[in-house]
Formats: C-alpha cells, sequence, structure tokens
C-alpha cells in the first residue's frame, strides 16, 4: 500500500517564520505537500510591519491581498495594494511589502518555479526590521523554508 498524498494544510498547523518580517507560512510546497513546481502561502503583517526587500532569482511571485492593504515596493517603486487586488512580481525584482495601514494586512502569494536548490531561490538585499510593533507568543517550529536535510527543493516568500 502506498502512503497517500496529504493535499489540505490549514495554516493553523504551520509555525509562522518571522526572520524577514512579518509572519509568513509555507502551506502548500515541497515539505508539506510534496510539490514539485512551486510554493504558496500567506503572509501577515501588523500595522507598521514589513517584509525586508528580497528577490528571487528562479520564481516569479504572485500576491493577492485578502485583508487590508500593502505598499510593495518594486525596484525601489512603491505599488499599493488594496484587499481584493493583486500583484505580479517578476523574477529578479526587488521587493519588500509594507503594512502602512491601521489594521492587519494579510496576503497570500504563489512562487513558481523552485530554485534548483533552496538556498538559491531567495537573495536578502537588505536587513529585517530588528523591533516587531505587536509582541508574539513563541512557536516551537516553522515549516516555511527547508534546512540543509530537506530533500526537496523550497524557500520562502
Amino acid at each position: 500500500m502506498t502512503d497517500r498524498i496529504r493535499t489540505r494544510v490549514s495554516a493553523r498547523e504551520i509555525a509562522p517564520d518571522r526572520r524577514r518580517g512579518g509572519e509568513l507560512r509555507v502551506l502548500l510546497g515541497p515539505r508539506t505537500v510534496g510539490s514539485n513546481s512551486g510554493f504558496m502561502g500567506v503572509a501577515t503583517l501588523a500595522p507598521g510591519e514589513r517584509i525586508a526587500e528580497h528577490y528571487h532569482p528562479y520564481s516569479e511571485e504572485f500576491l493577492y491581498v485578502v485583508r487590508g492593504s500593502l505598499i510593495v515596493d518594486l525596484d525601489d517603486e512603491p505599488v499599493p495594494v488594496a484587499a481584493g487586488e493583486s500583484l505580479y512580481v517578476a523574477v529578479n525584482t526587488r521587493h519588500r511589502l509594507r503594512n502602512v495601514g491601521v489594521e492587519p494586512a494579510e496576503v497570500v502569494f504563489h512562487l513558481g518555479p523552485l530554485a534548483p536548490r533552496p538556498e538559491l531561490g531567495h537573495v536578502d538585499t537588505e536587513e529585517p526590521a530588528r523591533s516587531e510593533p505587536v509582541p508574539r507568543a513563541p512557536q516551537s517550529r516553522s515549516e516555511d523554508e527547508p534546512t540543509a536535510q530537506d530533500s526537496r527543493p523550497e524557500f520562502a516568500s
């Protein structure tokens, strides 16, 4: 009998990654469902939070704002994105997500294709913000980025 492939993942099951700002959770990806063409997840940013500038040398990124609003800086050009709107981020485009509003922002992201190796998929171009405006309870582990032991490639937004 073969193992059944997991296809449904709840955001509550995934510990947030806060290394680059905000709370990022990769929901569907190589580590969670065995995908091999890309991954998707959710990011939540409290008012005043940002996800540090970075780019993806192998992947396009698709963003959809579910709640709140964001400013997405694309190669230093600010682009406002409100709830119900989406944004395309081309390969090698530097981008940063900022919540300049008064309510939390939630965005769904999808990246594809995957980089040949996880460490090649995401290039930071600035340091993450040092202080978080909203204190958060510690989490036990993060599922949204692979470790050196992972056999499948994946990277975070």
